[in-house]
């Protein structure tokens, strides 16, 4: 698939799942009701049907959940002029936040019922720049290792050219919820 087919089929899926989510219930925080007795897996797929809220950071930062698997997944940004860093490129953090969110969410998937989890270390390595001229990057982050008091992931962030921006790893603490 060429570099532009595969530009136009990351916007097709893009306004799928942005129409599905706005349509919803839109961003914010779920209360605890909303997701008593779901598994982690089953509250990804909530917020992905608009069922519950995405998170507001989202929206800050333009980036979007388009997929979840078990143990996976898939974010979509959109690198911006409000991304930019005092010399004019796209700043660490975002990076930073939108690898944090791929990895994160793919530990969420794991999760069952009654347990919940936490960004413990963050290791990113950036590996080049994101120029003006791209206008998505994905993030994809996998499960390695899910513990009952520890996980670890890892994930890419890349161009519709398979182009590599950067790469990250995590450990998250998992612990029960409070009732």
């Amino acid at each position: 698939m060429t570099q532009m087919n595969q530009l136009e089929a990351w916007l097709a899926q893009e306004r799928e799942v942005v129409a599905r989510i706005e349509a919803g219930v839109g961003a914010g925080v779920a209360r605890p009701e909303h997701v008593a007795g779901k598994t982690g897996m089953e509250m990804m797929q909530a917020m992905l049907r608009g069922e519950l809220p995405f998170p507001p950071i989202a929206k800050t930062l333009d980036f979007q959940l388009l997929e979840v698997g078990e143990g996976r997944a898939l974010f979509q940004g959109i690198p911006g002029p409000a991304h930019l860093n005092p010399m004019g490129g796209i700043h660490g953090g975002w990076y930073a936040t939108l690898l944090d969110s791929a990895l994160g969410c793919s530990v969420h998937t794991l999760m069952p019922v009654g347990r919940g989890y936490t960004t413990a270390e963050l290791g990113v390595n950036l590996v080049k720049a994101i120029g003006r001229n791209v206008s998505r990057v994905r993030a994809e982050g996998k499960v390695i290792h899910c513990g009952r008091q520890l996980a670890t992931a890892e994930a890419r962030l890349f161009g519709p050219d398979g182009t590599l921006y950067a790469h990250a790893t995590t450990t998250c603490l998992v612990f029960e919820l409070k009732a």
